[in-house]
């Protein structure tokens, strides 16, 4: 059984602390049973391997794969889009990815799952019990159905021929108004959890037949002028011959401030004071400084280099606008080699602080407009400069020109202050070099 986690859009519902780069998945709210913090992803990893063998691919954008190799290794399977074109493309790409590059069966059994529901184990046991019923053939299409606890608004619904564990589906719903959820439920309807199961073959033939393009390599190729379209319109809602499985445990969309702050470990986390006339409030604070809180009540506070949030619990889940008005570039970011903070920015200067995980390196690079000063805060390793290997330790200080190409090494676990000077200063601003013959690679 092949595993696919969909691990797409940005974050705007979860601002300040996710953006772009930084979506709600990475955010490390969560706790393990030995008191460390992980994050939505790596607890929806842990769980699916605590009750399965199951290989996980994760079907992502680029500039998320450097958080998820920085959570969770470079072991796990990832396929990247080239951009972002909804959920059937995704999976079409994945599907076609398990198929040609990892040497998946085609009567292999695939599950796509979204990455950010809170669930116990149970949900997973569930997933896992698709399998049989997928290789058992009686339908296409095996989907899994929430019962829903109050007649939302914000879901799709399943309407099923019965209400028994297992059913075949009569239909599918939009999302309703509250009064009409209200009808469906009575008729024994499900959320719509987005997980879908069927046979490698199924889904490869559906894109063949949808997109006209055959292979990995072709649909890479011509992804980017692919309709943007989910996987519910393109193929769930044209499925004749689709079963759906009950699932009644517990399960929460964290998609706002509201929802994770009732799932989250701690009430504060980072440097926070409550007096104790505050009540049912939330803090997370990112920020080297601290943050008092004196009788605020029914409240989220969420507080990094990106910006500061103060607002009603009920009220926060309609952030969205604002914070695509106000929102600019992320000032943190998770890499596959460490993490990268902003600390400040001026007119022509930006400091950046550095940690370098030991046995990494960042990307042999040059930039055309900048000149970067850097300066070890700890730990020891290596600078490239030019070609040039100088060996550094805490206190030392390295510069280069812009124009000169440059690459860090870590031999220990490494904090470094990084300065950039110059008129123009951009992310884009980057060549990267292979290393060894410091060839021209890419921008």
């Amino acid at each position: 059984m092949n595993i696919i986690l969909l691990s797409g859009g940005g974050g705007k519902r979860l601002w300040p602390l996710s953006n772009d780069i930084q979506s709600k998945q990475f955010l490390r709210l969560f706790k393990t049973d030995d008191g460390r913090y992980e994050s939505m992803l790596q607890r929806v990893y842990r769980q699916i391997k605590s009750v399965s063998d199951a290989q996980i691919t994760i079907a992502t954008s680029q500039p998320q794969v450097s958080a998820i190799r920085n959570q969770l290794g470079n072991k796990v399977s990832v396929c990247i889009e080239p951009c972002r074109r909804d959920t059937f493309p995704a999976i079409a790409l994945a599907a076609e990815y398990l198929h040609d590059v990892q040497d998946v069966d085609r009567d292999e059994c695939i599950i796509v799952c979204p990455v950010d529901p809170y669930v116990d184990n149970s949900y997973y046991e569930c997933v896992r019990s698709l399998e049989a019923l997928v290789k058992g053939g009686e339908t296409a299409l095996t989907l899994m159905g929430i019962e829903p606890t109050y007649p939302s608004d914000k879901y799709g619904y399943i309407i099923p021929e019965e209400k028994s564990d297992i059913s075949r589906v009569r239909s599918f719903k939009e999302k309703p108004d509250r009064k009409t959820a209200g009808e469906y439920l009575k008729q024994g309807a499900l959320w719509n959890a987005g997980v879908f199961a069927f046979r490698l073959g199924y889904i490869l033939d559906k894109v063949s037949e949808i997109t006209g393009i055959d292979g990995y390599d072709a649909l890479l190729e011509k992804y980017e002028v692919l309709d943007k379209i989910s996987f519910d319109y393109a193929v769930v809602e044209k499925e004749n011959s689709i079963q759906v499985v009950r699932y009644s445990g517990e399960w929460k969309d964290v998609g706002t401030w509201n929802m994770m702050t009732e799932v989250m470990a701690d009430t504060s986390k980072g440097d926070v004071t409550l007096d104790e006339t505050c009540e049912n409030t939330h803090v997370i604070n990112e920020l080297g400084i601290p943050v008092l809180c004196m009788g605020c009540k029914n409240m989220v506070i969420a507080a990094s280099g990106d910006g500061i949030i103060v607002a009603d619990k009920e009220r926060s889940g309609y952030m969205k606008p604002y914070v695509e008005k106000i929102a600019g570039t992320a000032h943190y970011a998770e890499k596959s080699w460490g993490t990268y903070t902003v600390i400040d920015t001026q007119p022509e200067t930006m400091t950046v602080k550095i940690k370098l995980f030991a046995g990494n390196r960042m990307k042999y690079q040059s930039h055309r407009h900048r000149d970067e000063v850097w300066t070890v805060l700890s730990g020891e390793g290596r600078f490239v400069i030019d070609g040039k290997e100088i060996s550094v330790k805490q206190g030392d200080t390295v510069s280069a020109k812009a124009g000169v190409k440059h690459m860090i090494i870590a031999d220990t676990n490494m904090s470094i202050m990084e300065v950039q000077i110059g008129k123009e200063i951009s992310r884009k601003d980057k060549i990267i070099y292979e290393h060894e013959q410091g060839r021209k690679k890419d921008k």
